[in-house]
């Protein structure tokens, strides 16, 4: 599976938030530079408690 397009898929589609494409950091299923070019943020880092309450 693809994770990056996946993710940039849908949050081009605005179903994802930048929280959600976190998640895929966190799992190890996008790299932090693949995050930033989905978001076109600065990866900060998120908490694992506020992404998975």
């Amino acid at each position: 599976m693809d994770w990056f397009a996946t993710g940039k898929r849908h949050y081009d589609a605005e179903r994802y938030s930048n929280a959600d494409v976190a998640k895929f950091v966190i799992a190890d299923k996008i790299t932090v530079q693949q995050y930033e070019s989905i978001t076109d943020e600065r990866y900060e880092g998120f908490a694992k408690s506020r992404l998975f309450n």
